[in-house]
């Protein structure tokens, strides 16, 4: 993994020094891009955090912000996001701001920066960890690497101890656990995950709870004018990996959830973990299916005009917490450089 991101921080500079982004972005056809965020934090992670992927720091955010500008192009609602990609002609350049989870840190640290720069944006909202009782095994299982010096993997009825004295064996540990949970069935994670964080003691419900905001909080952001409220599933599960009925319960329900809270049913829907593990074909048929105008994956690329015929397997980009200098973000912006990565790798 360590190898990879030097792979693509060294493809980043490359770019920045060829001025290559600004050269795509004046003649591609792309018209815009969506980025993913999840949380937003001050303090630097640990030395061992491979969930940081998913943290960016205040100031950057602002400098992402505030570069969009500079380079001449628009924060806009995805609404507003889906009218100019249908528009015959290209406009300006847009970018849509998209949250995930409903971390706390969003309220304390993202939702100022937002307001003070006017810059509409979605928040994509798992009903179950509103309600205190969601599972984020991803930071569930660093957490309980990082205090260890060694664990136990179960795996068919037998259990593997690994040692995680070091900074490298804790990294391997992770991807060992991170990849198993990833690769079998939901209800097997689900019974891994609880049999992990029992054995180490570790409450998962109150992780859940410390970490993402209650329905009081979410109110903030649904009274928020910029804001606006996206699905994103009641338990945060691979739909892919579940039967059909209940990949469309979870959707569905989420939905209704956020209707009955807030008077108003979400238009917008982000599959959890959203590569091509997660969600494929038949979710996208199920998105369109359960009447929403729009839906995110995590494959990454650039919005085009033919997205208006799959508003329902739309590309982002993620601001990755591995690549926060202020020069990646001209790259970052040009949805053309991410569209040929997706298809070089996909």
């Amino acid at each position: 993994m360590a190898m990879k991101y030097a792979v693509i921080r060294a493809m980043f500079e490359a770019m920045w020094l060829s001025r290559l982004p600004a050269l795509l972005r004046a003649l591609s056809s792309s018209r815009g891009v969506i980025f993913t965020l999840h949380r937003v934090l001050p303090e630097a992670p640990a030395a061992f955090s491979p969930n940081a992927i998913l943290q960016v720091r205040p100031d950057f955010l602002a400098y992402v912000i505030e570069r969009m500008g500079v380079l001449g192009i628009d924060i806009v609602s995805l609404d507003e996001a889906i009218e100019r990609l249908a528009a015959p002609k290209r406009g300006r350049p847009f970018v849509v701001l998209t949250f995930d989870d409903a971390y706390k840190d969003n309220l304390e640290h993202a939702l100022p920066i937002l307001r003070e720069h006017a810059a509409p944006f979605t928040l994509y909202v798992p009903t179950a960890y509103i309600d205190g009782v969601g599972e984020l095994w991803w930071q569930a299982i660093e957490d309980i690497i990082a205090r260890q010096q060694a664990i136990g993997i179960e795996s068919g009825g037998d259990t593997e101890y690994v040692d995680t004295r070091t900074l490298r064996e804790k990294h391997e540990a992770f991807n060992q656990l991170y990849w198993q949970m990833r690769r079998i069935p939901e209800t097997e994670r689900i019974a891994l995950l609880h049999g992990f964080a029992a054995s180490y003691g570790y409450d998962l419900g109150q992780q859940c709870r410390s970490l993402i905001m209650d329905w009081t909080e979410l109110a903030t952001f649904a009274r928020e004018p910029l804001c606006t409220i996206g699905a994103h599933t009641v338990n945060h599960y691979e739909l892919a990996k579940l039967p059909i009925d209940q990949a469309r319960s979870e959707i569905e329900q989420s939905a209704d959830i956020l209707l009955a809270q807030f008077g108003k049913r979400p238009q917008h829907l982000s599959y959890p973990l959203g590569g091509p593990l997660s969600a494929g074909e038949r979710e996208f048929g199920l998105a369109r299916e359960l009447g929403f105008v729009s839906a995110v994956t995590t494959r990454p690329g650039g919005l085009y005009p033919h997205h208006t015929n799959a508003l329902h397997a739309l590309p982002r980009i993620s601001l990755n917490g591995y690549f926060q200098s202020r020069r990646y973000v001209d790259v970052f912006a040009s949805g053309a450089i991410f569209s040929l990565m997706g298809r070089i790798t996909g």
